[in-house]
């Protein structure tokens, strides 16, 4: 047996049953052995593509997963993607073919680039050690909740496996949960008991539903109000006292809450700028704690006052065992009644600013969220666009809700979408994207068509880059670069086999309520013109938190 075989069905006997990718020579044998020994590989029409897909499926699945990719091309293709998964600490093995011959014109240090983007390298050295070390990536990968890129190269892989080296292996244990310290755990509970307006911030760390029921009990015990960072959102989706998310797109009533507690805790949340809108949600004199598994992530990003080692879950379920005399804290009738007025979106007022021509996307989003079912998943895109169907558009639980917002890259929506859809195959997939991220992405609304995907695919088309056009038009800056003619996406998509609608009001969602109420034999685009005016409101915040807007030698035009 060869090392390309052998590596392919070791992996698959390891637990890794979904690959994602793009085949070509190099990366052909070892794919093509996964698949023989039972994995479900689905071909991408771009390497970057299966990647957000691979990282997408593995967030929403837990499962390991893997991405394939021919050497060289294959991978530098891919490497947005793989960005995005290092950055969020996605567990994903990359199988990269590789070029070692000192002429070869696919030749590129892969290991460097690896490293460059925040993923853990790895290769294959000898026919001998081959599986031993393809597990051992994949354990790394799934042990320390990173992206790893495991080199496969060109002669190795064809060489024989010797007859004495290991060749089958069963799946790995589950990586052990960190537990935290006594005299951590005990100051943690100090603070909760001294707190009168706790808040609680999940993040990545905490999305699963164990971490959920522990840190719902604990909250329930000290009267603190629930959140989660973008990533998480959905977690405490049922919850009463759910603030949904915080952050740039935190609601009104969350920022006000969320300012006013005098104890925040994040779990498994790095407190970041995003989450906490460059620490302005940080009220004066509240107290900042932070739990995470690792240990080099407290306080990273903010000062805090104490910071946990260990799982969210564990550390949840030993602070509920101190127990202690249950308090109301921050969960009040006032508050109550707050949050049952005017605790999501949709009970903010807004004047509609939608024209003949264009919709406004609060109003696109709200209709949205009310004809499509209510079991669904989403995937978002990046863009000007990006918050209201963040916001506005419900998600039945933590499972609901991709977000592959890391490194901030347009252009991933779609994908991220089909990964999630695969993952969970029971619900309607949803991709929310903007004009530049749908054409970026636009070679994989073929593989939503092939692979029979009943998605629906939403376009906020507003002709051009809405970010820059509304970060740099303010100073009077040319905007030719970022602004586009129109484009028909609906008929793009129609291409591609899509149902197709092009939304300009309220009225044209007819067309979506009919789909949903059919058979869904295809996917559907709506390629939904949208206002364009005003720049988005969580945009707005970043940009004056992150930035100076004058001063950029702009000229009138």
């Amino acid at each position: 047996m060869k090392v390309a075989e052998a590596v392919g069905r070791a992996l698959v006997a390891a637990g890794v049953g979904q690959v994602f990718g793009v085949v070509g020579s190099g990366n052909f044998h070892v794919t093509n052995a996964m698949v023989a020994a039972g994995a479900r590989f689905v071909a991408a029409r771009h390497e970057g593509g299966a990647a957000t897909m691979a990282d997408a499926y593995a967030r929403v699945s837990g499962a390991p997963t893997a991405l394939s990719v021919h050497q060289g091309p294959g991978l530098t293709n891919a490497l947005t993607g793989i960005t995005e998964a290092a950055k969020s600490r996605t567990p994903l093995l990359v199988l990269a073919a590789e070029a070692t011959g000192p002429h070869s014109n696919f030749r590129v240090d892969q290991a460097v680039l690896a490293h460059a983007v925040g993923a853990v390298g790895a290769r294959v050295t000898t026919a001998h050690d081959a599986v031993a070390q393809a597990l051992a990536a994949l354990g790394r990968a799934r042990r320390d909740r990173r992206t790893v890129v495991l080199n496969l190269s060109l002669e190795v892989q064809e060489l024989e496996v010797p007859a004495d080296a290991p060749t089958t292996v069963g799946p790995p244990p589950e990586p052990a949960a960190v537990a935290p310290a006594d005299h951590q755990v005990d100051a943690l509970v100090a603070e909760l008991r001294s707190a009168s307006r706790p808040v609680f911030i999940a993040g990545r760390g905490a999305r699963t539903p164990g971490a959920r029921d522990a840190l719902v009990e604990l909250a329930g015990l000290h009267g603190a109000l629930l959140a989660t960072s973008a990533v998480a959102r959905g977690l405490f989706q049922a919850n009463a006292w759910s603030l949904d998310i915080s952050g740039g797109f935190a609601s009104p009533l969350a920022a006000e809450l969320i300012t006013g507690a005098d104890l925040v805790v994040g779990w498994g949340c790095a407190l970041n700028m995003w989450t906490t809108r460059h620490g302005t949600l940080i009220g004066p004199g509240a107290r900042v704690v932070q739990i995470d598994d690792d240990p080099t992530a407290l306080g990273r990003h903010r000062p805090i006052d104490l910071g946990v080692t260990g799982d969210a879950e564990r550390t949840a379920r030993r602070a509920v065992e101190a127990g202690g005399r249950r308090r109301a804290g921050y969960r009040t009738p006032a508050v109550a009644a707050d949050l049952a007025a005017r605790g999501r979106w949709r009970d903010v007022p807004y004047e509609d600013e939608g024209t003949a021509e264009r919709i406004d996307p609060r109003t696109l989003n709200l209709a949205l969220d009310d004809i499509l079912p209510a079991e669904r998943v989403i995937g978002v895109d990046s863009g000007n666009f990006m918050g209201w169907p963040s916001t506005f558009l419900s998600v039945p639980d933590q499972d609901g809700f991709c977000f592959t917002q890391a490194f901030q890259s347009i252009g991933l929506g779609l994908a991220t979408a089909i990964g999630a859809a695969l993952a969970r195959p029971d619900r309607l997939p949803v991709a929310v994207l903007g004009d530049g991220g749908a054409l970026m992405g636009a070679a994989d609304l073929d593989t939503v068509r092939r692979l029979g995907l009943p998605m629906v695919v939403v376009v906020h088309n507003d002709d051009g880059y809405g970010a820059e056009v509304h970060h740099f038009g303010p100073d009077g800056c040319a905007l030719d670069t970022v602004t586009f003619p129109d484009t028909d996406i609906a008929a793009v998509a129609r291409g591609y086999g899509f149902e197709a609608v092009t939304v300009r009001t309220r009225g044209d969602l007819d067309a979506v309520a009919q789909w949903v109420a059919g058979a869904r034999t295809a996917p559907l685009l709506i390629d939904a013109k949208v206002t364009r005016e005003r720049g988005a409101w969580w945009l707005e915040e970043a940009f004056r938190g992150a930035l100076t807007r004058r001063g950029r030698g702009c000229r009138p035009v």
